[in-house]
């Protein structure tokens, strides 16, 4: 179960910004402004958006089992995209990766909490993350390579390979279990609401909104906005911003860690401050060594307290595994609808105003969410890591 779940978020990780680097050639090919182009990120996240809070009902009620293999079923559509006509074409599957992505971040909690030990579940959150921000980095550095070799569309078919292989093998993985505290038994529309009406889970959900608001603008940008204005050739670009998952993944392992020697409120503060001085600093400074240092700070801030994140909605009192299957959606929702927004909002005003900077510096101002998070989340909420020796069930 262990590898297949890692076999998920390193398939929505292969695809989450795959397109980023490739978008000059997408606009090139399909005659499109970069406003349309942004779309190919951002409307999968709308999507996702959608499905978000919805599929963590769906998840607890039609099993884990099975709203897996909707996600798998779902990423792997995008193997289709070396055969994508037009842009709409293109656009659509893009949008089937969306409902995937939703889906499996949904139904990842509850199985989460249904196959392993308390004190496992932040270690697993940590390599489920670590895993996706993998994915990530090896898409983000190597699409434009793989591009020079096989063209744009088969690249984003290859990285989508994964997809097919998970929906092949997922019926075989082992079946829900029967009993235990990760038995899906579905949850009601008002319980939702009362879940989400909690003043923890709206800073946890704001939070993360607000990083992933910059952290979606300045990955789907940044490659062009290094090759248009700061020189750099669209494959140095694309490397260099593939920095930010790269070190994101080791950030999340460091993440996971971090709760047995420090409170979670603490991580939130600290990973808000890295993710707002890195993100200016990734746009504002000029020098080579100080884009670097922002980078690597930006990626740091922004994976550094996803396993905390996904880990306190398990600690919360009254936690149940539909109620965690409802949060980690919302994280979906409205993390999704800012990721939607996010890059046509860049590259709306880079097309009107021929700078990208406005546009950064309105998505970089969202990031503050993750500190406020950490200042004024209730401390009865984060409870400190203790040692459970409560076997498996």
């Amino acid at each position: 179960m262990v590898v297949m779940t890692l076999a998920a978020h390193l398939a929505a990780g292969l695809n989450l910004f795959a397109v980023s680097p490739l978008l000059p050639l997408a606009i090139e090919d399909y005659g499109i402004s970069r406003a349309e182009a942004g779309l190919l990120i951002s409307l999968p996240m709308l999507v996702g958006a959608a499905i978000g809070i919805p599929g963590g009902m769906l998840a607890a009620r039609i099993g884990l089992k099975r709203a897996y293999m909707l996600s798998w079923a779902a990423m792997g559509l995008l193997a289709l995209s070396a055969v994508a006509p037009s842009f709409p074409v293109m656009l659509v599957l893009r949008l089937f990766y969306g409902v995937g992505l939703a889906l499996m971040v949904a139904a990842t909690g509850p199985l989460v909490m249904q196959w392993f030990r308390r004190r496992e579940i932040l270690i697993i959150n940590a390599l489920n993350t670590a895993i996706l921000s993998l994915g990530v980095a090896a898409s983000v550095a190597g699409a434009v390579p793989l591009a020079e070799l096989l063209g744009w569309k088969m690249t984003l078919t290859v990285f989508a390979g994964i997809g097919v292989i998970g929906t092949l093998i997922w019926p075989a993985a082992p079946r829900d279990r029967e009993n235990g505290p990760g038995r899906a038994r579905g949850i009601s529309l008002r319980e939702v609401l009362t879940v989400l009406r909690g003043r923890a889970v709206a800073l946890l959900v704001a939070a993360d909104a607000g990083v992933f608001i910059q952290y979606t603008a300045l990955t789907s940008w940044l490659p062009t906005f290094y090759s248009e204005e700061r020189g750099l050739s669209l494959s140095a670009a694309g490397v260099l911003t593939s920095i930010l998952p790269f070190v994101g993944m080791f950030a999340v392992l460091v993440g996971g860690a971090l709760p047995m020697r420090f409170s979670y409120r603490s991580i939130l503060i600290f990973s808000g401050l890295l993710a707002i001085l890195g993100g200016l600093g990734s746009f504002l400074i000029s020098h080579p060594v100080g884009i670097y240092v922002s980078v690597v700070a930006l990626g740091v801030g922004s994976w550094l307290y996803v396993p905390t994140l996904l880990t306190l909605p398990m600690r919360l009192a009254g936690a149940t595994p539909e109620r965690v299957a409802v949060v980690w959606g919302s994280f979906m929702t409205f993390s999704g609808l800012g990721m939607f927004v996010s890059p046509i909002l860049v590259g709306a005003i880079r097309d009107t105003s021929g700078s990208f900077l406005i546009g950064f510096l309105i998505c970089g101002a969202a990031s503050w969410a993750l500190l406020a998070a950490g200042a004024l989340l209730p401390r009865d909420a984060a409870p400190p890591e203790q040692a459970d020796e409560t076997p498996s069930p």
